[in-house]
C-alpha cells in the first residue's frame, strides 16, 4: 500500500466535465448554481424544520432529516467542483483530493440507498401495525438502523476505496466525467484492475439487489393491508404516507439501474454524464420537495417560520 502510495504521491488527474460543449458553459453553470442552492437551503431548511415543530419529532422524521443530511452531503462534495471546473482553466485534481472526494461521495451514496430502506420499513410498520407502531420504532430502534446505515456506507466506501489506492497511476489522467468516479478512475490504471472490478460489482450488485428487495417486499405487504381497508379516508391516508417515499425511490433507484443497464463507451459518456447529473445534483434537489409539498405539517411549520419574519424586522425597527 505504500509503495502505491508513493508511486501515485505526483499523480494528478484532469476532470474533463462538458468542456466538449463550451458553448454550454454559461448556461449550465446557472443551471447547476441554481439547483446547487436550492438543495442547500431545502435540505437544510428541512432538517431545522423538524427540529424546530415538536409535531415532526417523529420515527419518519428523524430518518427524513438524516436523508436530507446525506442529500446535502454527498450534493456538496460533488456540484462546488463541477461549477469550479466550469469556469476554469485548470481542471485538475491531485490523487489525494480524488480519493478524498470518491471516498466521501461514496459513503453517502450507500447510505441514502439504505436509509430509504429503512424509511420503507417504517412505511410498513406504521400501515402493517399501526397499533405496534411506538412500540416496535423505538428511539433506540431509529438510531441503530440509522448508524447501520451510516456503516455499511462507510464500510463499502472504504473497501473499494482501498482497492483504487492499490492502483498504480502514471503523470497527468484525463477523466471523462466531472466528479472522480470510480470505473472512470479504473480504466485509467496500469495495474491488474480485475479485483477492484470485482469488487465494485460485488457491492454494486448487493446494494442494488438487496435493496430493492426489501423496498418491494415492504410495499407489496403494504399494498396487501391496504386493499383490506374498507374506509376511503384510510385508503386515502395510506396511500399519502407512501407516496411522497414511493417517488423518491423511483426517481432515486430508477437512475441508478438506468446507469446499470448503460454500456461504459465512448458513445455513451453523454448519456452517463447526464444520469450521473441527475443523481448527484438533482434529486438531492428534489427529495425536500417531494417531502415538503406534500406535507400539511412540513407546510405549516414553513408558513409559520415566514409569517415570522415581518414581525422580526419590525421589532428591530423599534
Amino acid at each position: 500500500m505504500l509503495l502505491s502510495e508513493r508511486n501515485n504521491s505526483g499523480v494528478t488527474f484532469t476532470l474533463l466535465g462538458f468542456s466538449d460543449y463550451p458553448e454550454l458553459t454559461v448556461p449550465l453553470f446557472l443551471v447547476f448554481l441554481t439547483i446547487y442552492s436550492i438543495t442547500v437551503v431545502g435540505n437544510i431548511g428541512m432538517i431545522l424544520i423538524i427540529r424546530i415543530n415538536s409535531k415532526l419529532h417523529t420515527p419518519m422524521y428523524f430518518f427524513l432529516s438524516h436523508l436530507s443530511f446525506v442529500d446535502f452531503c454527498y450534493s456538496s462534495i460533488i456540484a462546488p467542483k463541477m461549477l469550479a471546473n466550469l469556469v476554469a482553466k485548470d481542471r485538475t485534481i491531485s490523487f489525494i483530493e480524488c480519493i478524498v472526494q470518491y471516498f466521501l461521495f461514496c459513503v453517502f451514496v450507500v447510505t441514502e440507498a439504505f436509509l430509504l430502506v429503512v424509511m420503507a420499513y417504517d412505511r410498513f410498520v406504521a400501515i402493517c401495525n399501526p397499533l405496534l407502531y411506538t412500540v416496535v420504532m423505538s428511539q433506540k430502534l431509529c438510531v441503530t438502523l440509522v448508524m447501520g446505515s451510516y456503516a455499511w456506507g462507510f464500510t463499502c466506501s472504504l473497501t473499494l476505496t482501498c482497492s483504487v489506492v492499490q492502483l498504480s497511476f502514471y503523470g497527468v489522467n484525463r477523466i471523462d466525467h466531472f466528479f472522480c468516479e470510480f470505473s472512470s478512475l479504473v480504466v485509467l490504471s496500469s495495474s491488474d484492475t480485475h479485483i477492484s472490478e470485482l469488487l465494485l460489482f460485488i457491492f454494486a450488485t448487493f446494494n442494488a439487489v438487496s435493496t430493492l428487495i426489501i423496498i418491494i417486499l415492504s410495499y407489496l405487504l403494504i399494498v396487501v393491508t391496504v386493499l383490506k381497508m374498507h374506509s376511503a379516508s384510510g385508503l386515502r391516508k395510506a396511500f399519502s404516507t407512501c407516496a411522497s417515499h414511493l417517488t423518491a425511490i423511483t426517481i432515486f433507484h430508477g437512475t441508478i439501474l438506468f446507469l446499470f443497464c448503460v454500456p461504459n463507451s465512448k458513445n455513451t459518456r453523454l448519456t452517463i454524464k447526464v444520469a450521473s447529473v441527475f443523481y448527484t445534483v438533482v434529486i438531492p434537489m428534489l427529495n425536500p420537495l417531494i417531502y415538503s409539498l406534500r406535507n400539511k405539517d412540513v407546510q405549516d411549520t414553513v408558513t409559520k417560520i415566514v409569517s415570522m419574519i415581518p414581525s422580526v424586522k419590525d421589532d428591530r425597527h423599534n
